[in-house]
């Protein structure tokens, strides 16, 4: 436990200070942190939504559903009525994109169908313009 109070050379000129006081500037940085701290907003971890009070009135018109199955050999049957080709499947959904009223399609393939088969009559329905679309017996798909 010493102190340095001078140097020890006669002429009389102070040594330079190589270290830095670091007490102030870890000081202001304190200051500056709690300020940022405060002036934070505080995060809420939620979403405002403003909800429709009541019940909603039921649908007007209960939609039509048409079945589409595709089976094992890829063919396709509308309403389990064959479909012989597919440009009669393409005017059979345009004929549905035109109702003012758009039916539900339930495409239900066939567990063993080539994914082609599939593919293909999602892609006419989505050129088609449907929109109300789904894809029923997902256990058989695995």
């Amino acid at each position: 436990m010493g102190m340095h109070i001078g140097s020890g050379n006669a002429g009389g000129e102070p040594e330079v200070m190589a270290e830095i006081n670091t007490t102030p500037l870890i000081d202001v940085m304190l200051v500056l942190l709690i300020m940022l701290i405060i002036t934070i907003p505080i995060q809420l971890h939620s979403v405002n939504l403003n909800m429709p009070a009541g019940n909603p009135p039921p649908p007007l018109v209960k939609p039509e559903v048409v079945r589409i199955d595709i089976d094992a050999g890829g063919s396709i049957r509308w309403n389990g009525e064959a479909v012989a080709s597919q440009t009669e499947l393409g005017s059979r959904l345009q004929a549905a994109a035109a109702q003012p009223v758009q039916p539900e399609l339930h495409v239900r393939p066939n567990k063993s169908v080539a994914y082609k088969a599939v593919a293909y009559v999602l892609a006419e329905v989505q050129r088609r313009g449907l929109t109300k679309i789904g894809v029923a017996g997902g256990d058989q798909l695995l």
